[in-house]
């Protein structure tokens, strides 16, 4: 649990339009932070995607009992939204997050309420519950979320990253799984989800057990991130040029990739194959198959087709 622009216009043929360097460097910054969260910020630098970042610079991102609230209510909208095809994630100011805010929380760790064993343990149960759904949300999004990590990911940061789609990161940048020093298990996702995603057992073992720091090079060999960039504004950069790539594919097909993905992980090769089979023999029946045939028959990019919003 430890540690925390408006749309252009739609270019010829419905191309996306990827942003200025300005919009970059707007992305990485404090700026266009309206938000009607007060730890997150969100706003939409091309059409059909979406950046949310970890808006508290002045505390590294720590993570407060706001923030876990307001990451369900987020995401929540965000699975519904139409105008919203892949999400870009990333973190204001020096880092990217460093965890839990101890102190904003303290309470809930150390103070629980109930008049017995029972039910004090009862409501311990119910936020740690209720933590993990914050970034259970991440992954029952049906919409593509691209991680951009500077800086120290802390406790759970680690969380959050592993719950995302794409993670990529920076030369500075270092992750932690921080748990064990201030004397508990990691609870909400980083021992389901870290061994999914790194495949050595072993290491993810050391980490968790030593609280040892592991930094982009080694992150990147490990399998924990895919690419690393030498700075911030080349990581967003890269990210956005990324999620314009996906944004730029049918919704119906690349929303059905990451639910089968995620199944299949979690299941046998035979049972995601009969998911498989139950899934797209209603989703080959969409017109985007036939909009992406004919594009690549006209030698076209997938991002000429105009597919319908879902």
């Amino acid at each position: 649990m430890l540690s925390g622009i408006a749309r252009p216009a739609v270019a010829t043929l419905r191309t996306l339009r990827l942003p200025s360097q300005a919009a970059v460097r707007a992305m990485s910054s404090s700026a266009g932070s309206a938000s009607p969260y007060t730890t997150l910020a969100t706003s939409h630098p091309a059409e059909f995607i979406t950046h949310v970042e970890l808006h508290r610079p002045e505390k590294r991102n720590a993570m407060n009992k706001a923030f876990w609230s307001e990451m369900v209510d987020l995401f929540n909208g965000i699975a519904g939204n139409p105008d919203c095809r892949v999400v870009v994630f990333s973190g204001a100011g020096p880092a990217f997050t460093a965890g839990l805010d101890l102190l904003d929380t303290a309470d809930l760790l150390l103070q629980p309420k109930g008049d017995d064993v029972a039910r004090v343990s009862w409501n311990v149960r119910k936020t740690v519950a209720k933590y993990q759904e914050t970034f259970s949300v991440i992954e029952k999004c049906p919409k593509p979320v691209v991680v951009a990590v500077h800086g120290a990911c802390v406790g759970a940061g680690v969380d959050l990253i592993t719950a995302c789609d794409i993670r990529l990161c920076t030369q500075d940048a270092w992750f932690q799984v921080k748990e064990v020093d201030i004397g508990l298990a990691a609870d909400v996702g980083t021992l389901q989800r870290l061994p999914k995603v790194i495949g050595s057992r072993s290491l993810v073992n050391e980490l968790a057990l030593t609280a040892r720091k592991m930094y982009a090079d080694e992150a990147q060999s490990s399998g924990l991130v895919s690419r690393v960039f030498a700075d911030k504004e080349a990581m967003m950069a890269g990210a956005l040029e990324m999620a314009g790539e996906i944004a730029g594919r049918s919704p119906v097909a690349v929303q059905g990739t990451k639910i089968n993905l995620i199944y299949s992980r979690d299941h046998s090769v035979a049972e995601g194959l009969d998911y498989m089979a139950t899934w797209n023999m209603s989703m080959l029946q969409s017109q985007d198959v036939m909009k992406s045939a004919q594009a690549t028959m006209e030698k076209k990019s997938p991002k000429t087709a105009a597919f319908s919003k879902l």
